[in-house]
């Protein structure tokens, strides 16, 4: 990539700066948007490798950044935090990695626990065993949900967006975020035998 701000990342995103102010100001000086990058790729970044592994991690946030640069202009500046917007411009990339997505949840569907645990260390790897149970089963249920929900479920479960962020970063109302998750909750609930661990019962929105 030869972005500008790509040159040398090497910034350090001044705390006290609101991204919007950096992005605008990146309007007209370009490397100043590398305190966008600075701030956000890693957070960004693993959001993406835990959805589509770490190879295509790479490939899709950095892909990210550099969509986002070129959008920078279209950047809503009366929106402090740059998250919500870019975590939408990875999920809509992500889109594109549907395939790939859900092969990586089918995979994790298949791990089995080992057949001969070392001896002396029961307990420890019978807990081990049901916990990685249940990721398989929740991982195969969240495979089998439809793409719109799917994301509302991920970005609320792996970058802890509010549900209020996490429209924006969709581009959807609030209430459609609100009915994607129950619908997604009540299916998640009856394929782990009525146990959701992705919210809390009361969770109702943030």
């Amino acid at each position: 990539m030869n972005e500008p701000y790509m040159a040398d990342h090497r910034h350090v995103a001044a705390p006290s700066q609101d991204d919007a102010v950096v992005i605008e100001r990146s309007w007209d000086e370009p490397e100043r948007f590398g305190a966008v990058f600075d701030a956000h790729y890693a957070e960004i970044h693993r959001y993406v490798s835990r959805r589509l592994g770490p190879q295509a991690g790479d490939d899709v946030s950095a892909e990210t950044f550099a969509l986002a640069f070129r959008r920078r202009r279209h950047y809503d500046v009366s929106r402090r935090s740059a998250r919500p917007w870019l975590y939408g411009i990875a999920t809509n990339l992500i889109n594109r990695h549907r395939r790939d997505e859900v092969r990586l949840l089918r995979a994790v569907d298949r791990l089995r626990p080992e057949a001969n645990p070392a001896q002396g260390h029961e307990d420890e790897v019978a807990a081990k065993v049901s916990a990685q149970a249940v990721k398989g089963v929740l991982a195969r249920a969240v495979a089998a949900l439809p793409a719109d929900q799917r994301d509302v479920v991920l970005l609320v479960a792996l970058s802890g967006l509010s549900y209020e962020e996490v429209a924006q970063a969709l581009g959807v109302p609030f209430g459609t975020v609100s009915s994607r998750l129950n619908r997604a909750r009540k299916k998640l609930r009856k394929a782990l035998g009525g146990t959701n661990p992705l919210f809390d019962e009361g969770e109702t929105g943030r």
